[in-house]
């Protein structure tokens, strides 16, 4: 068989170019994907946040402790004894429920007292009546008399002597001025009736104080008298007179926090917030009410009460809450995480990774924070991505491989 020898060193040849076609082949392709940051072995990994719109409120969290909406002494307006209690610590009462009654003896004798006036008033106006009828039949009988005289002494002078004349005018007048007389017994009498009907209402109102009643709709908190209990009027500005309940209302309670001077003007009437109480481990809606409109001199805060409602009396007076107050809210805002962002003398920079996954440094200008975020009004736009993290890992224009971190702390498909 006869080989060819003079082929030979072309097969060589073209082995030894195909390896090296390949040797290239790979450390090009190698070369590319370091150069598009496919190979990430060498190139350290950044955390990153894409900068998104969104809401960013600021807010106050406050504590304080609740008050009763109301809370009274019930007093006494006449002295007493107590004859019934009828509450007890406790106890639910309602608008006008009695709570005590008590035993006035001397009221009662003066209401006794009263009502007789009162009878002997209308007896003396019925007989000043009876004698204003009687003076003024007196006072006809003589009148007529007077006429008829006089007409016969003018008809023919000297009839009728100017004696009887003179007597029968003199009793005319008599019994005119006892008529008047009697009318003036009349008014005197009415008069009298009227003071006595007065005095009379003026009692029987302070008796109707002889039952104590409940001036709103709330629970007894303490009781300080007992059935038989000397209770002193409320009205007396010389003793010391006991009360003979306390009375709270819980329906409504009022929680009292201290507004600092700098969130005053963000504060309104009206404005709804979340009330926390601990011990409960629930939430309430609260109403901002009432505040102070100044501030105290001390603490350089304002003194504000919320209303929360408790119609099944869940919440008790002292128990502690939080509330948070929002101050302000921008919407639609770009917004970051605090940790994104550094101070320093000449304002506020943060790190973003560029589309050639470079680190870069922006100026960023702020507006509203939080406890975990940040709005930022100039510097960065949406949806880059700015590194958190620690920032002194990287430099500006370092090479990093980027993985985006979700909101709730998890890392996108893909890192970037």
């Amino acid at each position: 068989m006869t080989v060819n020898i003079q082929k030979r060193p072309y097969w060589i040849l073209a082995v030894v170019v195909l390896a090296a076609l390949v040797v290239t082949l790979h450390f090009w392709e190698k070369s590319a994907k370091a150069d598009s940051g496919a190979d990430t072995s060498d190139i350290p990994s950044a955390a990153v946040v894409l900068v998104k719109r969104g809401t960013i409120a600021n807010s106050l969290t406050l504590s304080g402790a609740f008050r009763p909406y109301q809370e009274v002494d019930v007093h006494a307006k006449v002295a007493g004894y107590i004859r019934t209690i009828y509450v007890d610590v406790g106890d639910q009462v309602k608008t006008g429920q009695v709570l005590a009654v008590l035993e006035v003896p001397e009221l009662n004798a003066q209401v006794t007292g009263a009502k007789a006036d009162i009878r002997r008033s209308e007896e003396g106006i019925h007989r000043a009546q009876s004698d204003i009828k009687r003076a003024e039949s007196t006072y006809t009988a003589y009148h007529a008399a007077y006429t008829r005289l006089k007409q016969a002494s003018e008809a023919r002078p000297g009839l009728i002597a100017e004696q009887e004349l003179d007597d029968s005018l003199a009793k005319n007048q008599e019994s005119n001025a006892q008529v008047a007389s009697a009318q003036a017994a009349l008014a005197e009498a009415q008069s009298q009736l009227s003071v006595a009907q007065a005095v009379l209402e003026r009692l029987a109102a302070l008796e109707t104080y002889s039952h104590i009643t409940a001036p709103f709709t709330g629970v007894v908190t303490k009781r300080y008298a007992d059935t038989g209990a000397l209770i002193q009027a409320g009205t007396s500005s010389s003793t010391q007179s006991m009360p003979v309940v306390q009375l709270a209302e819980w329906s409504r309670l009022r929680l009292v926090v201290p507004i600092p001077e700098s969130a005053v003007p963000d504060v309104h009437l009206g404005d709804v917030v979340r009330v926390h109480v601990s011990a409960l481990n629930r939430d309430f809606d609260g109403r901002v009410a009432r505040f102070a409109d100044a501030l105290n001199d001390e603490t350089r805060t304002m003194h504000t009460e919320i209303d929360v409602e408790n119609p099944k009396g869940t919440l008790v007076e002292g128990m502690y809450a939080e509330t948070k107050i929002a101050l302000r809210e921008h919407a639609g805002t770009l917004i970051v995480p605090v940790q994104a962002i550094e101070r320093n003398s000449t304002g506020a920079t943060a790190l973003i990774v560029d589309p050639q996954n470079r680190i870069a440094e922006r100026q960023v200008k702020l507006g509203e924070e939080t406890s975990d975020r940040v709005e930022v009004l100039e510097g960065l736009a949406e949806n880059e991505r700015v590194l958190i993290g620690n920032r002194s890992e990287f430099h500006v224009s370092e090479k990093v491989a980027p993985k985006v971190v979700l909101d709730n702390g998890g890392i996108a498909e893909g890192g970037a």
